[in-house]
């Protein structure tokens, strides 16, 4: 063999291409069936090249939580289609030529967040619904009275919602004026706004150990990548924090404090201050995301880490999506004034500008923002209680951390891998993310993110098929039982 032909050879570790194929299971048709498009898909797509060997059967069913003979079934359907090679004592091989497939790109890891199948119930999406008080206020905006706006074209927001946002954010602390506020298409928007401001190829950021794979999906498009900081119960750790910046010097420390997703956690009062301390100290951005920090059940809403700090750069990332409607894409960055200067010539580059009637929609919420607040915070803390006392009754081994507000639970399995209880949840119909999703280095597989955004009916049932696939599993109670009562 030449040693071209050797340099494309490799042999795919079972845990891998199982982490690849995501939720195979979740469509209709045969087990062995569906396993063989998301194979096939695979190929197609270039993530699987020429000559890549697959698993050994029985490792792969280990992985998928399926029977050998499925995967038996799925490769000589495989070798039916002309996709793979199959010969005794050399295993089974990718056929696809790779100069016609193409190169290999990992897979972002957002795309575990929105690989949902349409039959199921959807527990991977914090996305809240529209409330009916935002439907009451934006349906009562008139566009005839706004004709001085209707053809704005300015990428930075009309003025009466930046001077809006500002408000808003000097009554919850801040004191900001219209020109610190850029308008964007949600948080994410602000977040890639910042990360093509901020960063450039091989540097770093840091970021908590587990955080949205928004960032740090963004982050690695443009050429940077991101540090997790160890975390505690409390959010991340200061000194490890500090150590970290003394290393890496980052190009910004990127922070969601408050109701952090995924975990739930909040930042002391006494990190938050340490953390604008530190940040100002070395001149390193601070980028905090302020997406979930209004919803707290407790009314407990520190103001931004920014009021702590007197030197360097602060930054606010924030949206009124998580609290009016998913619907809405409307956010917000506020910095400096030169930085927003350079943010509108990125948001120019972007999309040109908001809709327009977005932007009257979003001042019309803001200009009753407590009243939406109230009403969501109610409508998810009934949810977060109905969350809390279906897995202590289903699942009374799991261990779910202290949900205090924002839109999701995060929950430690005693044992096993949660990647095989997403599949097999997968195929009991309810459709939920592992702790992998959002970590930053090594895979997190002993949790599971469970968002409350559905209605309460749902999330009961969610929780019902998740307790199902999980009594699948070796070693839960259920098996246990099941076992004990075939040896009577």
């Amino acid at each position: 063999m030449a040693p071209s032909d050797r340099a494309n050879k490799r042999t795919l570790d079972a845990d891998a291409l199982a982490a690849r194929l995501g939720l195979w299971s979740s469509g209709p048709g045969p087990l062995y069936q569906q396993l063989t498009d998301g194979i096939a898909s695979l190929a197609r797509s270039g993530v699987l090249r020429g000559g890549d060997r697959l698993p050994a059967e029985r490792s792969l069913a280990t992985c998928l939580s399926v029977s050998r003979g499925t995967v038996v079934a799925a490769y000589d359907a495989l070798r039916e289609l002309g996709v793979v090679d199959r010969e005794q004592g050399r295993g089974t091989t990718v056929r696809a030529d790779p100069s016609a497939i193409g190169s290999t790109h990992d897979r972002p890891a957002a795309d575990a967040l929105f690989q949902g199948a349409a039959s199921s119930i959807d527990m991977l999406m914090a996305v809240p619904e529209v409330l009916p008080e935002v439907i009451d206020r934006i349906s009562a905006i008139d566009l005839t009275d706004h004709r001085d706006v209707l053809d704005s074209a300015e990428p930075a927001g009309i003025p009466a919602l930046r001077r809006a946002i500002a408000e808003r954010m000097t009554i919850e602390g801040l004191a900001t004026a219209p020109e610190q506020i850029v308008v964007t298409a949600g948080a994410q928007q602000g977040i890639a706004l910042l990360t093509m401001l901020l960063v450039r190829p091989g540097e770093v950021v840091l970021a908590e150990q587990t955080t949205w794979p928004g960032l740090a999906d963004t982050v690695k498009r443009a050429g940077g990548r991101v540090i997790g900081v160890p975390m505690d119960e409390h959010g991340v750790l200061v000194d490890e924090l500090a150590a970290h910046v003394e290393r890496f010097r980052p190009a910004f420390i990127g922070l969601n404090p408050h109701h952090h997703n995924p975990t739930g956690t909040r930042l002391s009062e006494g990190r938050r201050r340490e953390v604008a301390e530190l940040a100002g100290a070395y001149r390193v951005p601070l980028v905090e995301d302020r997406v979930a920090a209004r919803l707290a059940f407790d009314g407990n809403v520190p103001p931004p880490m920014a009021v702590h700090q007197t030197q360097g750069s602060s930054l606010v990332v924030d949206s009124i999506n998580k609290v009016a409607w998913g619907g809405l894409r409307v956010g917000w960055v506020r910095a400096d004034v030169r930085t927003v200067r350079e943010l509108r010539t990125s948001r120019a580059l972007a999309d040109l500008f908001s809709p327009i009637p977005s932007q009257l929609m979003a001042i019309a919420v803001l200009d009753d923002l407590d009243v939406v607040l109230r009403a969501r915070v109610a409508l998810l803390s009934r949810r977060a209680a109905v969350l809390r006392e279906e897995v202590a009754r289903r699942l009374p081994e799991w261990e779910l951390a202290p949900i205090r507000g924002g839109l999701t639970g995060w929950a430690r399995i005693p044992h096993g891998s949660a990647e095989h209880v997403v599949r097999l949840a997968a195929r009991y119909g309810v459709d939920v993310s592992t702790g992998s999703a959002f970590c930053t280095d090594k895979p997190i597989d002993d949790h599971i993110r469970l968002p409350f955004t559905q209605p309460e009916p749902m999330l009961r049932e969610g929780v019902a098929r998740l307790a199902r696939a999980w009594s699948e599993l070796p070693g839960s109670p259920a098996t246990d039982d099941r076992s004990v009562a075939a040896l009577v």
